[in-house]
């Protein structure tokens, strides 16, 4: 098995789609990457070699940001629009939704199980 930015990636599948388990890095990022080292599309993981191994985990390390850099990248700036007391870090400090969607109904997923009001009774 591969290991490239610290995630095993699965043998069986292509290059270009097990380059997706790693976190920050899609569909467009793993053609890219597939293109700059010079792998053609069809080939597998298991039939890469050392050096082609190598050569993808050069070019993950130095252009892009991946797996626990990307994600204390994002945690640090929620942790930021939370600390400025802005309307995005009050949303996150409250679990509500931060980009303008309605709450009065849905919203569920980040408030929670819906929570019965005593004595709303028709």
């Amino acid at each position: 098995m591969a290991r490239i930015a610290g995630v095993n990636i699965p043998t069986q599948k292509r290059v270009e789609i097990a380059l997706q388990y790693i976190h920050g890095i899609g569909a467009a990022k793993a053609k890219e990457i597939c293109g700059k080292v010079g792998i053609p599309v069809e080939r597998r993981v298991h039939q890469l070699t050392d050096d082609e191994v190598l050569r993808i985990r050069e070019v993950i390390d130095s252009d892009y940001k991946v797996e626990g850099d990307l994600r204390r990248e994002v945690a640090m700036n929620i942790k930021r629009l939370m600390d400025m007391a802005c309307y995005r870090g009050l949303r996150h400090r409250k679990g509500l939704p931060v980009r303008g969607q309605r709450t009065h109904t849905n919203a569920r997923t980040r408030k929670g199980p819906a929570k019965p009001i005593a004595g709303k009774k028709k």
